[in-house]
C-alpha cells in the first residue's frame, strides 16, 4: 500500500508561480510511476502530468504543457509539480497519484492506482 501526501497549495494571483510537493510512503518508492491529477468544482477529475520511475519520461495535459513541469526525487520518496504562468482555469484540488511502473508513462492519463487527499490551489484573476 502506498501513501501519498500533497503539500504547497494556496493562494495566487494570475501568472504567479507555485511549487507543490507530495511525499510517498509504503511500497518500493523507485518502482512506481508518479502523476499529478487535479479537479475543479463541479468538474471530473483530469490527468495533468506523470514521470516514469526513473523520471526519464514525461506526459502532461495540453493545458498545462509549457508551464508545468513534473519532476522527483527518489532519495526523497517525493514528486514534485512546478506550476508557472498559472491561469484561473487551473484552479482546483491538485492530487499526487502513483501506480507501479509497467506501462507507458501516456497510458497514466486514464488514471492511477494510488491517490493522496490532495491540496487545494486557487487562482484569482
Amino acid at each position: 500500500q502506498v501513501q501519498l501526501e500533497e503539500s504547497g497549495g494556496g493562494l495566487v494571483q494570475a501568472g504567479d508561480s507555485l511549487r507543490l510537493s507530495c511525499a510517498a510512503s509504503g511500497g518500493k518508492f523507485d518502482m512506481l510511476a508518479l502523476g499529478w491529477f487535479r479537479q475543479g468544482s463541479g468538474k471530473e477529475r483530469e490527468f495533468v502530468a506523470a514521470t516514469s520511475w526513473s523520471g526519464g519520461k514525461t506526459h502532461y495535459a495540453d493545458s498545462v504543457k509549457g508551464r508545468f513541469s513534473i519532476s522527483r526525487d527518489n532519495s526523497k520518496k517525493s514528486v514534485y509539480l512546478q506550476m508557472n504562468s498559472l491561469k484561473p482555469e487551473d484552479t482546483a484540488i491538485y492530487y499526487c497519484a502513483a501506480e507501479v511502473d509497467t506501462s507507458s508513462v501516456r497510458d497514466y492519463i486514464y488514471g492511477m492506482d494510488y491517490y493522496g487527499k490532495g491540496t487545494l490551489v486557487t487562482v484569482s484573476s
